[in-house]
């Protein structure tokens, strides 16, 4: 694993914008690695670990017994495996639509589980290739997620445009960041996390107020 690198790579971006590298998280991006992948990303002490198909969280988490471990769903989910990723998700970065919000809460209720952490996806760049709400439509989706009992709503999750162009992705982020101070302003939520910035494009997503990086190549070298 290149833990060390990547670190060294988030640490210099704080330093260029004046942040504490303390205020950035890591995440592992297990998904389509070898459940040893997840064992080193805990031994190097990276605790977010996230996998991108439900079906293959399902499989990855029993198999793990690291009560520290936070496995999230970074991945979209269909309606039909909304039950299994409540099941075994710490955390849901993918909410993206009305339809999960009733399907997260009830399969809660059902299964006990007291409290399910969720990210708001926005497709802030407007890329009908990517998952994630309209920016037009989180306001209403972030007041329904407060009307449930077991959904806690963190923060905005997105995905930086594919282009080698920066201004364009650093748009992608900067205009998610300010969607969650208005959100967070309308809504009395704080919206601590704002989970954007992958291997290629981590110092421009720090820079521009990530405070969750996700990444898999840069650890764990390209997947098959």
């Amino acid at each position: 694993m290149n833990t060390e690198q990547v670190l060294e790579r988030m640490a210099k971006a704080c330093q260029r914008c004046g942040r504490s590298a303390q205020e950035v998280s890591l995440m592992a991006v297990t998904k389509t690695h070898p459940l040893e992948a997840t064992h080193w990303a805990l031994e190097a002490g990276l605790k977010h670990l996230g996998e991108n198909r439900v079906q293959e969280l399902a499989r990855k988490h029993p198999q793990v017994d690291d009560p520290s471990a936070c496995w999230e769903l970074i991945g979209p989910v269909q309606s039909n495996k909304a039950r299994l990723a409540v099941e075994h998700a710490d955390r849901i970065q993918t909410l993206d639509r009305l339809k999960l919000v009733n399907a997260f809460e009830r399969h809660c209720a059902d299964l006990g589980k007291a409290r399910l952490r969720v990210l708001l996806q926005v497709n802030v760049g407007e890329d009908p290739a990517k998952h994630g709400c309209e920016v037009a439509e989180a306001a209403s989706l972030v007041e329904a997620i407060q009307q449930t009992q077991h959904l806690e709503l963190e923060g905005l999750m997105t995905i930086g445009e594919l282009t080698e162009e920066e201004a364009r992705i650093r748009c992608t982020f900067s205009r998610l960041r300010e969607l969650r101070d208005r959100l967070s302003a309308g809504s009395g939520l704080a919206l601590p996390v704002l989970s954007m910035g992958m291997t290629g494009d981590l110092e421009w997503a720090i820079e521009e107020g990530s405070t969750l990086i996700r990444v898999g190549t840069a650890l764990f070298g390209a997947r098959e």
